[in-house]
């Protein structure tokens, strides 16, 4: 599918991408994946300067290597022995408080070698600046011949009709407007979404909005490392300093109370919050954002959809927002790509919401769990808690950097595009992956005996996975070529894949959830398919499947 000029002196594609960010990029560069131009439209001439993110979770790494980006990100990011660790102190002048430690990338590809039982992931997170991720997609996408990427132009406008959407873009520079013509067109620019605005798609709040400056600096005094090296260091006095590259340059962020005058001086601040008067090389920039915590009522209005920050809001502790929205642009990519394929259907697109809000529902609990220990520690120790309170309180609540299931535990249990099971789920663990093939969740990842990797025999659309070494997945195989669907049929004859699999035959969509499972085939083969593709209309979500 190709980007065309139409006589109107605008363009067609079929899928406009509003916002080049992390999440705008990598939707772009799903898409492409699949074999479906898109036009991307971005504001902004150039990366930003300011890192904003700095993690990218475990199961994001999955799915970004599934489109070739992890080594690159890797190379852009902290070194793999770097520590990932949290200090909470009363000050740099004396010891930490408490440490919280979470394995480096190197121990957990040590943990991953010797651990084969799928729960472990595919890849380990990295820490990366989020200015980096983001000109890495953007390079990416202006190297895909299936995107077309235009920096500098701003979206303006939208109507709809049957067949799609008509959107009006401008060039900043020149304020030269373009009329693009797609069948999708998805929001990805971020908070206050002109494209949420313009489709009328309201925002649902959690909690009250909270003011943060943020300075991000470059600085060489030792004195900032005199207690190790460490991912973030969390003052009791109101501040969190974020080592951005482990060596040199520095993010400290701290609330505004809106009583600060103009001549306030952030540098200032830091040393006074941190308790150190170290020396500042460079101050590379110095932002002011709002936190706080929303998720959008709607995640589509017609043919347009909402996407990483456009369809939900979050602090930054517990690095959930981006990761979240990573997760929405490889969902709705491979679905809107299946749609415009020929193979899926008007259920794709619709299941989009019904998979991706009650993540970003969770994940905003998640984050206002976490980020009331950020608001507790400097509150206790303004009420005068003494240093063993203030360690017994953190030690209560060390499990939430243990947080591996959060990212890995997602099941689609309302998805009325996967085959649900009736009977009792397995159960979900906050630190650690359950490996199950439970439909709607992700399915394990293992090694075969000869070192192959699980996921490296998935197909780029659908996998059936059969491990009944009686050929029982072909009857379904030959189903889904009848109808035209692209399934991949992998034969596998390996224990420790059959011990995570539980089930012969295993269904896998593109970004790695299971759709169906069973020991032998179907008894209406075209049924299960119709679901898992689209083609037939909601079902409730706990509706009986055969198994076989």
């Amino acid at each position: 599918m190709s980007i065309e000029t139409v006589d109107r002196g605008g363009s067609e594609a079929p899928v406009l991408v509003v916002g080049a960010g992390p999440v705008g990029s990598t939707l772009a560069l799903e898409l492409a994946h699949h074999g479906v131009a898109s036009i991307v439209v971005e504001r902004s001439p150039r990366a930003s300067r300011h890192p904003k993110m700095d993690f990218v979770n475990a199961r994001s790494m999955e799915l970004l290597r599934r489109l070739g980006l992890a080594d690159a990100i890797r190379e852009l990011g902290v070194p793999s022995d770097h520590a990932f660790n949290f200090l909470w102190t009363q000050g740099f002048d004396e010891a930490p408080v408490a440490e919280w430690t979470y394995p480096s990338v190197d121990e957990l590809r040590d943990l991953m070698a010797r651990v084969n039982d799928g729960s472990m992931p595919r890849e380990p997170y990295q820490r990366v600046l989020g200015s980096l991720l983001e000109e890495l997609g953007r390079r990416r996408c202006r190297e895909h011949e299936r995107v077309d990427l235009r920096e500098g132009w701003s979206f303006e406008s939208l109507t709809q009709d049957e067949a799609g959407v008509s959107a009006q873009v401008v060039e900043t520079a020149t304020g030269r407007r373009e009329h693009v013509r797609a069948r999708y067109l998805v929001g990805c620019d971020g908070a206050g979404s002109a494209v949420g605005r313009a489709a009328g798609i309201p925002v649902d709040e959690l909690g009250p909005r909270a003011q943060h400056c943020d300075v991000y600096f470059r600085s060489t005094d030792p004195a900032l490392h005199r207690h190790g090296r460490f991912f973030l260091a969390v003052s009791a006095r109101g501040l969190t300093l974020v080592s951005r590259d482990g060596s040199r340059t520095w993010t400290g962020t701290f609330p505004l109370t809106g009583d600060e005058g103009p001549d306030l001086d952030p540098v200032a601040v830091i040393r006074e919050r941190l308790g150190l008067d170290f020396e500042v090389d460079e101050v590379l920039t110095v932002a002011h954002w709002e936190g706080r915590l929303a998720v959008a009522r709607r995640y589509a209005e017609g043919s347009v959809f909402l996407a990483g920050d456009a369809a939900h809001q979050f602090f930054p502790t517990g690095g959930h927002g981006a990761n979240t929205g990573l997760g929405d642009a490889v969902d709705l990519g491979w679905k809107l790509a299946a749609v415009l394929n020929g193979w899926g259907g008007p259920g794709l697109p619709a299941s989009y919401e019904a998979e991706r809000r009650p993540v970003a529902l969770f994940n905003r609990e998640m984050c206002f769990n976490l980020l009331e220990v950020w608001r507790r520690f400097p509150a206790l120790h303004a009420g005068g808690a003494g240093r063993a309170q203030l360690a017994g309180f953190l030690e209560h609540e060390r499990y939430q950097i243990s947080n591996i299931g959060i990212h890995f535990g997602h099941r689609y249990d309302a998805s009325p595009v996967v085959c649900h099971e009736d009977g009792p789920q397995p159960a979900w663990e906050w630190r650690r992956i359950v490996p199950t093939t439970w439909p709607g969740g992700r399915l394990p990842s293992v090694r075969l005996g000869d070192g192959t990797e699980l996921f490296d025999l998935l197909g780029r659309e659908l996998t059936l996975l059969d491990a009944s070494g009686a050929g029982a997945g072909k009857p379904l195989a030959d189903e889904a070529a009848k109808r035209g669907l692209p399934l991949t049929l992998v034969s596998v004859d390996d224990a420790d894949v059959r011990a995570v699999l539980e089930r012969d035959l295993v269904l896998v969509r593109p970004d790695h959830h299971v759709a169906w499972r069973g020991d032998s085939a179907p008894s209406d083969c075209a049924s299960v398919l119709g679901r898992i593709s689209g083609h037939r209309p909601a079902v409730a979500p706990h509706a009986t499947t055969p198994l076989g």
